[in-house]
């Protein structure tokens, strides 16, 4: 409040001045008023007029001044005023002209003309507005005038002479140029560009000639040594954004994208304006996600939210966009802590230090835990992320897998349903579909919990389904980046393996909008998109840095590993023809299982016994429980296991290119 005080006694000298500026021009523009509307010639009459008119000042000017006053004209900064601060100050001049008029008429026996007080309005807010903006012209040309001597000066500064190549001759385009051109910055010499609008070919872009279409870019590359190219067209997205960026690769030239000026980093602050390096969401480029952002905001807004496994690759992309729609509490429950406070502290720098954010450290396993954590916070929302989720580690420890994974979710249910949980949503795995691994076949079983508790209980529970997600933990991208920043080899497991792909955000973002649609006991698959082949994925980062697969960079086909299969599900076999819609064209419902409850709750009591025993037995329980699980692991005799098949061979330069084509070359060995 001091503070305040002393900022208004600051500014008093400025609105002084100005206050007195605006009396000397409205009693010009009254003046005014009089000869224009007395131009008969009879000097006389005006002047006995201005003489009548004289006291009115008396009256006229405060009236002003308070309208002005308490209307914030002189709050106003004009440096930066628009039509809407003009409108303000012709409102304002037309009410005190208002309350003019009806003092006169209250207070006077013989009231003024009316024609002079309207047209002494209209020259007043002209007058006060022009002298404004000829303040603000003057002031704004010697700025121009001093940065264009800065400029002048800068100009022997060295200067970045990087032949650089410009994909894009719209908006986006031109903004680019002006960024290489800046001379505060050193992102190269935009030499040529690129659009496929071929009405652009020919012109000039802020200098820049437009050279050709997209597929042009290899010619204009080896035509002018270009370097670096610069994809600058936001708009670009899905398919031929992955076509624009594998055409631009396999120039081996440097490639980057122009950021979003209008995008904010991780603390909510606007990027610097600039180029960015590609990212594993360029690289499966997919239409943005539309949102209904009034239903997940229905669910969400005001509400305390529980996420299980926060701090984990999805947990925490989850805990990020819930921010948005302005949660009562966000509670992010891990049993890792360090990613767990990275994240609230991401969160807290974001939202401020007073971000309704809460770390719990704990386990799904523990249900005294889980109870002392519902009966403390209340949260009427739970995300349930947190599982074991490595295929090769679980088929080691398949009883971990399933204390975890199975019981853990158990305990959670159980918990939230105690405690009046209105809506609970498991995130579930393609894997969970006819499961090769223990992994996989936990997440069924969890399904199948979903759907039990959902037939018992008053709260809402689903599943969501989805594929791999790119850039999380374990995922191949950033093991393949490591690999080929190691020199090589790249492994892939098969030559023929494919997966269903979805960036973080995607993924995160359609689990909160199937939370919204949620029906008790849905099980919701995302629409994947096409499935991306392992090898196709591992070529395309391989040219990303410059190499050439079989060449310079060694391709190695390691085998199955103990759990994996080449092709992963969405649907079980007995869903294909059973799949219902949803307001959302990415989100659709599996067919509800039958399941023999008692049955059910007997295996898992067998399943559990098994598990806290470490028991060799819980692959056969998982099996006769899950059906469609067919286990795809051997036990060797020294206890260690592998793929019940596979294979280790390195394929050659011919032999890569064969398999990218889809032909299948006998492979050399080891």
């Amino acid at each position: 409040m001091q503070q305040d005080s002393k900022q208004i006694i600051k500014g008093l000298p400025r609105r002084i001045a100005l206050m007195l500026l605006d009396c000397g021009l409205i009693v010009v523009c009254y003046w005014l008023a009089v000869m224009l509307r007395f131009d008969s010639g009879d000097a006389y009459r005006r002047v006995e007029i201005v003489r009548a008119m004289a006291p009115m000042l008396l009256y006229v000017l405060p009236i002003y001044m308070i309208v002005f006053w308490f209307g914030g004209l002189y709050e106003i900064m004009w440096e930066y005023a628009g039509m809407r601060d003009l409108a303000r100050l012709t409102c304002l001049s037309g009410l005190a002209t208002g309350f003019i008029l009806l003092f006169d008429l209250i207070f006077r026996t013989r009231p003024i003309s009316g024609t002079v007080l309207i047209l002494g309005a209209v020259f007043n807010t002209a007058a006060i507005a022009g002298v404004r903006f000829l303040w603000r012209f003057v002031r704004t040309a010697t700025r121009l005038r001093k940065d264009n001597r800065a400029k002048q000066k800068s100009n022997a500064a060295p200067r970045d002479a990087t032949p650089l190549l410009i994909v894009g001759a719209g908006n986006a385009g031109a903004w680019a140029v002006n960024l290489c051109k800046n001379k505060n910055q050193s992102f190269g010499n935009p030499v040529c560009m690129v659009d496929d609008d071929l009405t652009k070919k020919g012109l000039r872009v802020q200098g820049v000639p437009v050279r050709g279409t997209i597929s042009d870019i290899p010619e204009l590359v080896r035509k002018y040594h270009i370097v670096e190219i610069i994809i600058a067209i936001t708009t670009l997205k899905g398919e031929r954004l992955n076509e624009v960026i594998n055409l631009c690769n396999s120039t081996h030239c440097r490639v980057r994208m122009l950021s979003d000026p209008q995008a904010v980093d991780a603390n909510g602050k606007p990027m610097v304006a600039g180029l960015r390096e590609l990212n594993t969401s360029d690289f499966l480029s997919r239409d943005e996600v539309q949102l209904n952002s009034a239903q997940i905001s229905e669910y969400l807004h005001d509400k305390v939210v529980l996420v299980t496994g926060g701090g984990g690759s999805i947990g925490s992309e989850l805990c990020r966009q819930i921010m948005r729609y302005q949660p009562r509490r966000l509670l992010i429950f891990d049993i890792y802590e360090n990613c767990a406070y990275e994240l609230e502290t991401e969160l807290k720098n974001k939202y401020g230090p007073e971000a309704p954010v809460i770390t719990l450290i704990g386990s799904i396993r523990d249900k005294a835990r889980l109870d002392e954590v519902f009966d403390t916070y209340h949260p009427s929302v739970v995300f349930h992320a947190a599982a074991h989720k490595h295929v090769p580690l679980m088929e080691i420890s398949p009883a971990e897998a399933v204390k975890n994974n199975v019981f853990g979710t158990k305990n959670l249910l159980t918990s939230a349903a105690e405690h009046g949980v209105e809506r609970f949503v498991q995130l579930s795995t393609d894997k969970a579909v006819n499961p090769t691994n223990v992994m996989g076949c936990t997440k069924r079983l969890c399904e199948m919990l979903i759907q039990t508790f959902s037939r018992g209980t008053t709260m809402t529970c689903v599943a969501v389904r989805f594929g791999n997600v790119l850039g999380s933990h374990g995922s191949v991208i950033p093991l393949f980046e490591e690999q080929i920043k190691r020199g090589g080899p790249v492994t892939i497991t098969h030559p023929d393996i494919v997966r269903y792909f979805m960036t973080i955000t995607e993924a995160a973002q359609l689990v909160l909008q199937a939370g919204g649609l949620a029906k008790g006991g849905s099980i919701y698959v995302l629409d994947m998109g096409e499935p991306v082949k392992i090898m196709d994925l591992a070529n395309r980062l391989i040219r990303f840095y410059g190499y050439e697969p079989g060449v310079n960079m060694q391709v190695k086909i390691t085998g199955l590993r103990p759990g994996e299969k080449l092709y992963e599900e969405l649907l079980m076999d007995t869903e294909q023809d059973k799949m219902a819609k949803t307001a959302h064209n990415k989100i659709f419902i599996a067919p509800p299982m039958q399941i023999n409850l008692e049955k059910f709750y007997t295996d898992l009591q067998t399943l559990k016994t098994a598990a806290r025993h470490n028991d060799n037995d819980v692959v056969d329980i998982l099996q006769e429980m899950v059906p469609t699980y067919h286990p795809n692991r051997r036990v060797r005799a020294d206890h260690t296991v592998v793929a019940a098949t596979g294979n280790t061979a390195i394929f050659s330069k011919e032999e890569v290119n064969r398999k990218l084509q889809g032909d299948k070359p006998a492979a050399k060995e080891d």
